[in-house]
């Protein structure tokens, strides 16, 4: 096995031979096997711990386990202890899940304080056999069918090409010594129910599963390659991006074959899961809106427009006189004094000095909201102007006022206020830019 791991390490992670690495031990088998590959294979290596503090003593004779295991070979160790149940009740998700985040935040923690290159964690194939089922039991697209990946940013998984029974058989021939987990026993959680009562149903059918699932997993991963390919042809056909978001064309998206799977693809990572009510968006009526947990889907007349849910900013700003460059979080401000008035930019405007009451205020728009738009006679009711300009959803709503006291000087990048305008009398023009 030492051979074969060295191989695969030299084919696939050529680098790791000379750079730091942290390994995640557990104590139980697969990580204590790691371990020994990775010392014998010659790696510079650390091992890193962590105690979940779930199964009381048991917990900490894996911790003193560990110890002794870095102590033997001759490596250094990190050991940190979580209260994994606060955690998890704090943030309202499973132990499970707690225990993840735990692990991984302090692993790129300790990766980047102490330079470490990669984190090797002990996942296996029959882990990915495991991971394979229990998505196509809870419902996944094709990317869940493919598997763990071998290598995920900074954490690679070295052992993928190794059954538990490789494993296992390797730790007897070296008279390796290491933990059991005693929950690994327990049916309550759905992980173990697979392991120890789908996957043997599965043996008996098929002994050959784990060398079938890999062909299939392999066939899966070109087809998903495949997938990415085509997407990533037609996005920039498709898509245009925007302040706010993307916009993609309705029109365009009919057009094309299969067209449900390709809205699968384009908006699968924004957490959308209600395929069919993302689907009927291309022939809904304008204001249709899909929503995930964190982005959302608008129907705007011929468009589809992504964004995320929109935050509940009602702060203002204020600007001083005399400031040259202001910087808020929607985007930067320019003002200077100018000698005449020069066809600009949506982004410039040029204003009477005088006439402006310090200091500016810079606000989200409300209902109610009315000024004298530069062009035109009279005054009109921002919504109203909005609905003259055919501006979508996420346009008005990432709208900002600059304000003169209670006076609108500019519906920022779209108008800007004939009351504040230059005219012949004006002795100081101030030119104003904005970079959103």
């Amino acid at each position: 096995m030492l051979s074969a791991f060295k191989k695969h390490l030299q084919e696939l992670f050529p680098k790791t031979f000379k750079r730091r690495v942290l390994l995640a031990v557990s104590g139980g088998v697969d990580s204590v096997v790691l371990a020994h590959l990775c010392k014998q294979a010659g790696l510079e290596m650390a091992l890193a711990h962590c105690n979940f503090n779930l199964r009381g003593d048991e917990s900490d004779a894996d911790e003193a386990f560990v110890l002794e295991l870095a102590d033997a070979l001759e490596t250094e160790v990190f050991i940190e202890s979580f209260e994994t149940e606060a955690y998890a009740a704090g943030k309202k998700i499973s132990v499970q899940m707690a225990a993840r985040e735990l692990r991984y935040n302090w692993f790129k923690e300790l990766r980047e304080t102490l330079q470490f290159d990669h984190i090797f964690t002990a996942h296996h194939a029959n882990d990915n056999l495991e991971t394979v089922l229990i998505n196509f039991i809870r419902g996944t697209g094709i990317e869940g069918l493919t598997g763990i990946p071998q290598v995920n940013e900074f954490v690679v998984r070295p052992l993928l090409l190794f059954s538990r029974a490789h494993i296992e058989n390797y730790a007897r021939e070296h008279q390796l010594q290491w933990r059991e987990d005693s929950s690994n026993a327990s049916t309550k959680y759905f992980r173990n129910k697979v392991r120890l009562e789908v996957i043997p149903k599965l043996l008996e059918l098929n002994p050959q599963l784990l060398e079938s699932f890999e062909n299939t997993r392999r066939h899966l991963q070109q087809s998903s390659k495949l997938i990415e390919d085509y997407v990533s042809v037609i996005f920039p056909k498709v898509a245009k991006q925007e302040a706010y978001g993307y916009s993609f064309k309705v029109k365009l998206l009919r057009t094309l074959p299969n067209t449900k799977a390709v809205m699968y693809e384009l908006f699968k990572t924004f957490g959308f899961t209600e395929w069919d009510d993302v689907h009927g968006l291309l022939t809904a009526q304008p204001g249709k809106i899909v929503y995930s947990k964190t982005h959302r889907l608008i129907k705007d007349r011929e468009d589809l427009l992504l964004t995320l849910l929109p935050s509940q900013d009602d702060r203002k700003y204020t600007i001083k006189e005399d400031e040259e460059v202001v910087m808020l979080p929607m985007g930067t401000f320019h003002f200077e004094l100018d000698e005449e008035v020069e066809k600009t930019e949506a982004g410039t405007i040029f204003i009477d000095r005088e006439k402006l009451q310090f200091p500016l205020v810079v606000r989200r728009w409300q209902q109610g909201d009315y000024f004298y738009p530069f062009g035109m006679k009279g005054k009109k009711k921002i919504s109203k102007f909005f609905k003259d300009e055919k501006l979508s959803l996420p346009q008005k709503e990432n709208c900002w006022l600059l304000c003169s006291g209670q006076d609108i000087v500019w519906v920022i990048n779209y108008r800007a206020d004939a009351r504040f305008a230059v005219e012949d009398s004006t002795r100081e023009i101030l030119r104003l830019s904005y970079t959103p």
